[in-house]
């Protein structure tokens, strides 16, 4: 994300006849100045909490799952990561171990071995940069317009990572139905680094009867995924996905082979829960789209990043916004679709695959992506 220091701001305003909530909680709105796009976003997480552009009707609709209350963000036990910026280290994290220089196996004690609080798998794995990752912690807004929001976070060696990190978020929409987040960081010593959205889909908006996201369609620049351990770690192998149900090089609706998808996820989970590597850079073409024929609501994501984790939300399962038909009906398995850019998951305990995820002292991590929204009839 780009960013622009500026004074801090705090702002305190009255919706109907209720104050606004407080810092990190408060809403911050922005808007395209043609109207197509509107986002609202909290400080806690840098979260995006309302999405809303324009179906082929011409009608709004909230297309991001979420909580009318966020301070649910911080005390929902589910913690499903709405929306949120992840890091220091986003996705899975083996043993919630790693050294540096990288190895592939645990190292004993010493000055450059890092214990990360575990949180996932029986308390084997480290998801999501810890137990209090970087979507769960207070973000201050350091600058706004009618249509960007800039977010500030130090990570002060937070969850026993090395050194401090400063990062600046930045959402921003533009005229087209367009949506941009990026994401700028700097560590103050040798520290690994890897950050995503984690964006929670749904065009249809719940609307029309559909309650979940199987038959939207995907498409992926992508001919390989990651092989995984039973505790969804890399084990450094690649999957072909030719003839198999990661195969989304050309559009496939997300639940044309579900009988295949059974265990894909998880033991006894259905769905997806995988990361995909992209077969080019994806900075100045189309890396994932998603579509659904209901809404005519389309998405197509750009990213300076190698990958993308697809998670089809199996384990979903708390109170829908009001907007979304809530809070009487839930949000449930497949009820949406969470697409997340980001590095090769778990590459710092990967070394044989040769990717650098440690930033050095005062080196810059960046991480961009930008969705345009389409119309169809």
């Amino acid at each position: 994300m780009f960013l622009k220091a500026l004074t801090s701001i705090c702002v305190l305003a009255l919706v109907g006849h209720s104050v606004a909530a407080p810092w990190p909680f408060d809403l911050t709105t922005i808007s395209a100045p043609d109207g197509s796009i509107t986002a609202k976003t909290v400080s806690f997480g840098a979260t995006l909490t309302e999405l809303w552009v324009k179906d082929k009707y011409g009608k709004p609709r909230d297309v991001v799952l979420g909580y009318d209350d966020n301070s649910l963000l911080l005390t929902d036990p589910n913690h499903p990561v709405f929306n949120a910026v992840v890091g220091r280290y986003a996705n899975r994290l083996k043993n919630g171990t790693f050294s540096i220089p990288i190895t592939k196996d645990a190292q004993p004690d010493g000055p450059n071995v890092y214990h990360i609080p575990t949180n996932d798998h029986d308390g084997q794995v480290t998801l999501h940069g810890g137990i209090f990752g970087w979507d769960r912690r207070n973000w201050t807004l350091v600058a706004r317009t009618p249509s960007s929001v800039t977010y500030k976070h130090l990570d002060a060696a937070d969850e026993g990572f090395p050194g401090n990190v400063t990062a600046y978020a930045t959402h921003s929409v533009f005229n087209g139905g367009i949506f941009k987040t990026s994401i700028h960081a700097t560590a103050t010593q040798q520290t690994p680094i890897m950050l995503t959205q984690h964006v929670y889909w749904n065009l249809d908006a719940f609307q029309d009867g559909v309650d979940n996201i199987l038959d939207h369609h995907l498409q992926i620049d992508a001919s390989r995924v990651v092989a995984l351990d039973g505790n969804a770690i890399p084990t450094g192998d690649f999957i072909n996905v030719g003839s198999t149900p990661f195969d989304f090089r050309n559009e496939q609706k997300i639940g044309a082979r579900w009988d295949d998808a059974i265990n894909l996820c998880g033991p006894g989970c259905q769905g997806y829960d995988s990361e995909w590597i992209y077969d080019h850079q994806e900075t100045s073409r189309t890396g994932t789209s998603l579509w659904s024929d209901r809404s005519g609501i389309k998405v197509d994501i750009t990213t300076d990043q190698p990958a993308v984790q697809v998670y089809t939300a199996y384990w979903l399962n708390l109170p829908r916004k009001v907007i979304h038909g809530g809070p009487d009906k839930n949000y449930t398995k497949w009820a949406g679709v969470a697409i997340e850019q980001q590095g090769y998951v778990d590459a710092i305990n990967t070394p044989e695959w040769g990717v650098d995820q440690i930033c050095e002292c005062y080196t810059f991590f960046g991480l961009s992506h930008e969705i345009i929204f389409e119309s169809h009839p």
